[in-house]
């Protein structure tokens, strides 16, 4: 058995119920070359390596990395609940935010029964660990009607801590009829570390409901990140996402989303920065259930040094579909000889009269518009920067229309850029 998951198995402490999750990760391993789904992210690095479990959190985290988030903010330091620095002010009567510790607590199991879900293939090792010893998330129910007027910070601190660490974290997002909100989560590095975080996440959004979702991802270079995003759309529901992968050696995030319901929307951008030894994997898996439902997907991808960005998106339109409207775009850049970008769009359709177009392209820099802006007396990294900002930017703005919001996280991609020099 590999060295990782003797050692998170050693972290067992739940209830037998839990223990089947665990058992089928054992007894199946991690996934290979020969999974399909891993093809190209190989685990042979990580499975030689060993975690601790992250304790309970006895050191306060550095208040200047809270400094620009504002409350209602739920914060956790390696996978903890942070009570000290996390504030609910601002959430409105019919909103609850609580740590995943405090629903498991509540004595009527509806609070929690979203951990009950069981994960059958083999190649779903993570959430299969994840189903086993996640003891801690963020939970956030918004009741009918109910508008949320400002944005819901989900902070998770990877903070320095002797020897590496392992956490497994379990979040809900639940809107109800006609309810509005905006999530922004913020996963970032409170000091250099290498530890292992394992996050699952599911998001239920009701008939008529609308959900602004935007993900940081900004942790620290030796750090492991698996996070994955369960998403479920009824009728008229609409979802609005935004995947920011700038940090982590090495990082995956799988997105899934079931259109349920008529006429549900999904639009769903992403950017990925690859640079150093970087290894950033995006997985998509889109299902259109219902017909006249839509989802429009954006991803830009940059890779530079030796990294490397790995795309799939993959979108299904079930028979009984009819009306679907999908729409899949996959832009990279190569930014050196030594970068490695993969991509695989995947669109099957089992229904009639739909609209779906998909692609994908790996380029570089456009040596006419490198040109135009030298002869403008722009040096040449200050034009590779101004390029490369300019392609970046472009899934951001698809998505995000509150100006305020749209600031803030074009703020955090230029600094990434900038300090990861791709130019």
């Amino acid at each position: 058995m590999a060295t990782l998951l003797d050692s998170l198995a050693a972290g067992f402490g739940g209830a037998a119920t839990r223990r089947a999750s665990l058992d089928a990760a054992l007894r199946d391993g991690l996934p290979g070359a020969r999974s399909e789904a891993w093809k190209y992210t190989s685990l042979r690095a990580l499975e030689r390596r060993g975690f601790s479990p992250a304790p309970l959190p006895h050191d306060a985290i550095d208040p200047a990395l809270l400094a620009g988030i504002p409350a209602p903010r739920l914060v956790f330091a390696n996978g903890r609940y942070l009570a000290t620095a996390s504030d609910l002010d601002g959430l409105p009567e019919g909103a609850r935010l609580l740590p995943l510790s405090a629903a498991l607590a509540d004595p009527d199991p509806r609070e929690s029964n979203f951990l009950d879900k069981a994960y059958a293939r083999a190649d779903e090792v993570f959430a299969r660990l994840n189903a086993a010893l996640a003891d801690d998330g963020a939970v956030l129910r918004v009741a009918e009607g109910v508008a949320i007027p400002a944005p819901v910070h989900l902070v998770f601190v990877g903070a320095p801590a002797e020897g590496d660490l392992a956490w497994h974290s379990r979040h809900f997002i639940e809107l109800r009829r006609g309810a509005s909100a905006t999530v922004i989560e913020h996963h970032i590095a409170g000091g250099e570390h290498a530890h292992l975080g394992n996050a699952l996440s599911h998001v239920h959004i009701a008939s008529g409901a609308v959900l602004r979702h935007a993900r940081i991802q900004d942790e620290a270079a030796k750090a492991t990140l698996f996070t994955r995003t369960d998403a479920v759309l009824a009728r008229d529901a609409t979802y609005r996402r935004l995947d920011l992968e700038l940090g982590a050696g090495l990082s995956r995030h799988e997105l899934n989303v079931r259109l349920e319901g008529e006429n549900a929307e999904l639009v769903a951008n992403g950017v990925m920065l690859a640079s150093g030894r970087r290894h950033l994997d995006t997985r998509l898996g889109i299902r259109h259930i219902a017909r006249d439902t839509r989802s429009q997907l954006g991803w830009r991808g940059m890779a530079a040094g030796r990294g490397r960005c790995v795309f799939h998106g993959g979108i299904e339109i079930r028979e009984g579909a009819d009306g679907s409207d999908a729409r899949l775009s996959n832009k990279n850049l190569l930014l050196s000889d030594t970068a490695e970008i993969d991509t695989q769009p995947v669109l099957v359709i089992h229904a009639d009269e739909v609209q779906a177009a998909h692609g994908a392209t790996v380029g570089q820099l456009d040596p006419d518009a490198m040109f135009y802006l030298r002869s403008r007396g722009l040096a040449e990294p200050e034009a590779r920067a101004l390029l490369t900002a300019a392609f970046v930017r472009e899934p951001l703005l698809a998505v995000v229309t509150t100006p305020a919001l749209r600031t803030l996280l074009e703020a955090v991609l230029d600094r990434a850029v900038q300090s990861q020099a791709l130019a």
